[in-house]
């Protein structure tokens, strides 16, 4: 009998990423394109492309809040044109496979504890650094059915208002949009820094990969911009080690490139304000998965409902 496969999917706030995954969560294939120009469109085309006769079901990964049971996202504070997309019901009567959908972060905590990282820990917490700052809860061994958007915990009740709705989010002050536009404000006001030398000298392209390659570099102004948001990325962990005390908090994303300096100054704000008996117990590391941890994840969700089409989900 041939081996059967799952089309995993993330779709987050920049990109959207599909492979082809086996059930020992090993990527044959991928793909990657933009996802802010039509999310539905880009998706079906990357499972046409992917699609077989031993691809055994489809799982996605996608930012937001997500209705699991109608298969649509309700909520997607940084990629609202797919906020309503039915995108269950869209690729069902497409292709005739099993179509599942989770929050992206959730599904790559799954894929984590499956293959990665999280494969030694009973609970654990799973941060995406990136666009926005996603999360995912592993608790006693199972993902967690709730909504986990630690991104958009108030860190400051006075602060500016998120797309979500809210006030004072934590992504608002510790993800890459947070640093872009720090520095870019900066520069505006006219800060001294080689950062206006990027881009040809339109800051407004200025990454974050950018940013992190001048502060090692010494630059002041880009160190302060990761320094000042990996405080406040410090403030949720702290918050997330008080509430949840878990076994570890697992981090990815690409903002993760920036460790040495973003991710240790939150690791430092993260020890001043929990409490020292829970902060001694937890392990604060990068993931094993990286950018493939949402489709493995959401593949792995497809194989764990469905243990007859290959071997059950450990």
């Amino acid at each position: 009998m041939p081996e059967k496969y799952v089309i995993g999917i993330d779709i987050g706030g920049t990109n959207l990423r599909a492979a082809l995954i086996s059930g020992k969560g090993e990527v044959v294939s991928k793909i990657k394109e933009p996802s802010k120009v039509n999310a539905l469109e880009s998706l079906q085309k990357a499972v046409e492309a992917l699609f077989s006769d031993n691809v055994a079901g489809i799982g996605i990964g996608v930012a937001g809040l997500v209705d699991r049971k109608e298969g649509v996202v309700l909520c997607s504070p940084n990629l609202h044109g797919i906020e309503g997309v039915k995108f269950r019901e869209s690729l069902s009567q497409q292709f005739p496979v099993p179509v599942m959908i989770e929050n992206d972060a959730n599904a790559a905590a799954f894929g984590e504890k499956w293959i990665g990282a999280g494969r030694e820990f009973n609970s654990f917490v799973l941060l995406t650094l990136g666009t926005g700052v996603g999360s995912g809860i592993i608790y006693k061994g199972m993902l967690a059915d709730c909504a986990a958007e630690i991104g958009h915990m108030s860190i400051n009740a006075d602060g500016e208002k998120c797309p979500c709705g809210n006030y004072g989010c934590l992504e608002l002050y510790a993800a890459a949009n947070a640093i872009h536009a720090k520095v870019v404000s900066a520069l505006e006001k006219g800060s001294e820094s080689l950062l206006k030398e990027c881009c040809h000298g339109n800051v407004y392209k200025i990454t974050a990969e950018d940013i992190y390659k001048h502060a090692i570099e010494g630059d002041n102004l880009a160190r302060e911009a990761l320094k000042e948001a990996g405080r406040y990325l410090g403030i949720g962990l702290a918050n997330i080690i008080n509430i949840i005390s878990p076994e570890a908090i697992i981090l990815t994303g690409g903002l993760v490139g920036a460790w040495n300096i973003y991710v240790q100054e939150a690791v430092k704000e993260a020890s001043r304000r929990s409490f020292k008996a829970l902060f001694d117990k937890v392990k604060i590391i990068p993931s094993l998965l990286g950018d493939d941890a949402g489709m493995i994840g959401a593949a792995g969700l497809v194989f764990s409902a469905q243990p007859g089409i290959e071997k059950k989900i450990r």
